[in-house]
Parts: C-alpha cells; structure tokens; sequence
C-alpha cells in the first residue's frame, strides 16, 4: 500500500486558492485511486497468478505423488515376483540338488558293485586261463605219450609184420621150391626136360 499521506493543517485562505486547492486535492485523489486501482489490479493478477501456479503446483505434486504411488506399487509387485521366483528356483534348485545327489549316490553304489563284479571276472577269467593252461599242458603231455606209444606200437607192429612176412617168405620160398621140385620131376616122368620148357 502506498504510504499515507501526510494531512497539513489548513489556514484559511481566500475563497479563490480554496477552489484551486480543492480542485488540485480533488484531482489528486483520483491520480491516487487510480495508481490505488492499478495497484490493486496488479495486486490481484499476481494474486491469481499465486493461486493459478498453487494449483498447477497442487496437481504436479498430485500427479508425482501418484506417480510415486504406482511406481511404488509397481516396485512392490517386482519385488514380490522377483522373491516368488526366486523361492521357485530355489525350491527347484533343492530339488534338483538332491536328486542329483541321489543320483550320485547310486551311481557310486553301482560304481562299487561294478568294480567288484569286474574283479570278480578278472579272477575268474585268470582261474579260467590257468585251467586252460593246465588243461592245454596236460593234454599235450598226453599227446605227446600217445605219439610215443603210437610210435612204439607201429615200430612193434612193423617189426612183427617184417618177421612174419620173412617167416611167410621163407614158406613161399620152401612151398615153392617143393612144388618146384614136384613139377620137374612130372614132368621127367613125361619125358620133358623142364629147362627146356
């Protein structure tokens, strides 16, 4: 507001300077009401201006705060899906751990029984070779007392097939010289000379 103006007491003067004076009062006065209304004009635009960036702020901090609300809610809801899926995968990730672990339990237990049925093979395959050796071992000493029993029987079968066959010679030999003897001496008797025949 402007500032008041300061009254001075007025004398009394002549009639004429107290028209002057009221008019030039007068005409002040509404100099004054004007700059006063143009005060107020400028008083109240900047009052609705006030208010209308009030209001613009109002509904800018409305609009951030629900903003911030849905940013929130939506912070919120990945939180609550991120630990939802992490307690699934973590769930899971149990499960299969210990299946796995199972599964490697088991693997080593069959490991183990493999390993035994394999050295239990190798001992049988090792007993096995060695009967077979023993038995290869034993039917070439048999084979090899056949051989020489064959041999010695076909050297005793030669040698008595050899005597028989000169005792059988020696018979031929004498048979044929009797009947040798025999024909010669028909034959004398019929007048042939067997040299000459």
């Amino acid at each position: 507001m402007p500032p008041k103006k300061k009254t001075k007491k007025t004398t009394k003067k002549k009639p004429e300077n107290s028209e002057n004076d009221l008019e030039a009062k007068y005409r002040r006065s509404i100099l004054d009401v004007a700059i006063l209304q143009d005060h107020i004009a400028f008083q109240c635009e900047s009052v609705k201006k006030v208010q209308s960036d009030r209001a613009d702020l109002r509904r800018r901090v409305r609009d951030t705060e629900q903003k911030l609300q849905r940013e929130r809610q939506d912070h919120r809801d990945v939180n609550s899906d991120l630990s939802r899926q992490y307690k699934t995968m973590q769930t899971e990730l149990g499960s299969k751990v210990k299946r796995l672990e199972e599964e490697v339990g088991q693997l080593k237990e069959e490991l183990v029984l493999c390993q035994e049925e394999l050295r239990k093979e190798k001992r049988e395959r090792e007993q096995v070779e060695r009967e077979k050796d023993t038995t290869i071992a034993d039917l070439q000493h048999k084979l090899d007392n056949m051989e020489r029993d064959y041999e010695k029987i076909l050297h005793e079968t030669l040698d008595s097939l050899t005597s028989q066959l000169s005792v059988a010679r020696q018979g031929w030999e004498d048979k044929s010289t009797t009947l040798h003897q025999n024909y010669k001496e028909l034959l004398s008797e019929f007048g042939l000379n067997a040299q000459h025949i």
